[in-house]
């Protein structure tokens, strides 16, 4: 199972927000760059990078942050305001090795399989983040009436390979991470589901790992704020895994 530990970005800052409302905002350090670099330092292949002032629709779009962390030698997982081929096309320029895409891959379904075509299924992770059971878009701003479960099945019919799935209610709250949805999501649908979501312990690691159906999980508010390292949640999982 892969770790991806997390770096969210709004304003050029590393911040975490609650559930995510930019109103409940922690920033943790003023320097992604120095930030991945520890990361990758601890063991990690790849990093998790999400881009919130492009899924807030705000003007910076932290491009050169993007530019200088892919520069360090990890792989970069990159998602967040990404809603044409363009700003597709774009990231990977950037040096990103797979984007994220939620809102767009609901709403325009043949971006989903233009990606494909063009750059490979690994190349692509669809985000099906849910709150109460049902997928949300627009930033978690929006709910639309399909589960994961049925909206992943879809996108497996597109060529989809990789899946985020995020139970919104819990993200950046510590509550620890919806495992019986994650794990089902990848029964049901055989994605590649990587877990996301109020991961606040080495248990929570360790059950998705002996699930043996998680393909990874994203770590954020339990990193920052020292619930436990980095080192220790990769050595669970298997060590320095290249994926």
């Amino acid at each position: 199972m892969i770790i991806y530990p997390a770096i969210d970005l709004r304003g050029g800052k590393v911040v975490r927000l609650k559930e995510g409302d930019p109103n409940q905002q922690t920033v943790f350090s003023d320097d992604p760059v120095r930030t991945a670099q520890n990361w990758l330092a601890q063991g990690a292949a790849w990093i998790h990078m999400v881009n919130l002032d492009g899924a807030f629709a705000s003007a910076n779009e932290n491009g050169q942050i993007l530019q200088a962390v892919a520069g360090l030698g990890g792989k970069l997982q990159f998602g967040g305001g990404l809603r044409q081929i363009a700003d597709v096309e774009r990231a990977f320029v950037q040096g990103a090795a797979r984007v994220v895409l939620g809102t767009a891959a609901i709403q325009n379904p043949e971006l989903v399989v233009e990606i494909i075509n063009r750059w490979g299924a690994d190349a692509l992770c669809v985000a099906l983040d849910a709150r109460d059971g049902k997928v949300t878009t627009h930033g978690w701003q929006q709910t639309i009436e399909q589960t994961p479960v049925e909206v992943g099945r879809q996108m497996v019919e597109r060529g989809v390979r990789h899946a985020l799935f995020t139970d919104v209610s819990r993200d950046g709250g510590l509550q620890g991470v919806n495992r019986d949805m994650t794990i089902r999501l990848a029964q049901e649908t055989g994605l590649q589901v990587i877990a996301s979501g109020g991961i606040n312990s080495l248990d929570d690691v360790r059950a998705l790992v002996e699930s043996r159906a998680v393909a990874g999980a994203v770590i954020g508010m339990a990193l920052y704020t020292g619930q436990f390292q980095l080192r220790e949640a990769l050595a669970l999982a298997g060590g320095r895994n290249a994926g």
